[in-house]
């Protein structure tokens, strides 16, 4: 406010110099001897009385038209703002601070506006996705039905083959649609989680001896980075963190290398278990990584649908963590494997 009422004084001088002179030209034009007492008295009274009618005007009736809109803006769009210093201890400036707030307010909106672009660009590209991923199976499974009712049910050279090549498609179509409803009930929030503590050790061991016979298979060997004689207790869902855990090594297993090793190591940081699965396969290159965690994201698109996977997995993982209020990241370099890592509160 200080500039504001600086301005006021030099207006006020500007009226009693203006004043002042329309004075004298009168008294010039009329042949009238000047008066310096009155003069100066004149030149005073024009300067209070201008500078009062600017205040009031200007310093008062304005600025309190500009602080009570300042303030509605905050109290309707700014409600969390935090109180500048000089909003407490400093004279604010109403115009200066109405300004910060305007720009603010043009900010947040350019901001929301490229949010809702960006979630109206995301949900088509989900919208393609999902139909994509269920046309397939569909597709596939009318095919093989409409063989088999044309003939194809008498020949015995196909008809079992197709029955059981239409009943793997429909178990991938049940899949998609069972994560479908796991990670919209997720990003819902309309999953409970049944938190409880148990032995993590156990249950990586449990699930190694469940996916041996699927790593056998590509020749992958599953370890564990030591024994873990000992109990190692967490807080968590046990059935969630085991979906989790099978979700991560079954990736390991389908796109890691044959020959390969999958390790799981179980570590303690201050109050939680870390949790680190890593392999030595391939990689992933630097390009994907970011958006390995997107819903139906694939590096490999068609090498993932050979392998039976729904594009849901690693979406599934990210929600099921992060409804612990912990987070998961994947490290990984081309020809060098890949890890991820999370952690779960110790028990």
């Amino acid at each position: 406010m200080k500039k504001i009422g600086t301005n006021i004084i030099i207006l006020g001088m500007i009226n009693a110099i203006v004043c002042v002179g329309s004075f004298l030209l009168l008294n010039y034009l009329g042949g009238f001897q000047i008066n310096l007492a009155y003069l100066l008295i004149s030149a005073f009274v024009c300067f209070v009385s201008g500078f009062l009618i600017l205040y009031y005007f200007y310093y008062v009736d304005v600025t309190k038209r500009t602080n009570f809109l300042s303030e509605k803006i905050r109290k309707r769009f700014l409600n969390n703002e935090i109180p500048t210093k000089y909003s407490q201890l400093e004279e604010e400036d109403g115009l200066m601070r109405l300004n910060e707030r305007v720009d603010f307010l043009i900010e947040s909106r350019e901001k929301e506006v490229k949010h809702f672009e960006n979630l109206d660009s995301y949900r088509k590209e989900y919208l393609g996705n999902v139909s994509h991923e269920l046309k397939t199976p569909v597709f596939n499974i009318q095919g093989y039905i409409d063989t088999l009712i044309h003939g194809g049910l008498q020949d015995d050279t196909i008809n079992v083959d197709y029955l059981k090549r239409a009943e793997k498609s429909i178990d991938r179509l049940i899949n998609i649609i069972d994560d479908l409803e796991t990670i919209t009930q997720l990003e819902s929030g309309g999953l409970h989680l049944d938190i409880d503590t148990f032995d993590l050790a156990y249950l990586c061991k449990d699930i190694y001896s469940a996916l041996e016979i699927n790593a056998a298979k590509r020749n992958i060997k599953l370890e564990l980075a030591r024994k873990y004689d000992k109990p190692i207790m967490v807080k968590a869902d046990k059935f969630r963190i085991r979906q989790v855990l099978v979700n991560l090594i079954t990736n390991s297993i389908k796109y890691g290398k044959e020959n390969g090793t999958t390790v799981i190591a179980l570590n303690f940081l201050n109050n939680d278990v870390v949790i680190e699965i890593s392999d030595n396969g391939d990689g992933i290159d630097a390009e994907h990584l970011p958006r390995i965690f997107e819903r139906f994201y694939r590096i490999d698109k068609g090498r993932s649908r050979e392998q039976g996977g729904t594009g849901l997995g690693l979406a599934i993982v990210k929600h099921i963590i992060e409804a612990h209020e912990k987070s998961i990241k994947a490290e990984s370099e081309r020809g060098q494997g890949t890890k991820f890592t999370f952690s779960l509160v110790a028990a």
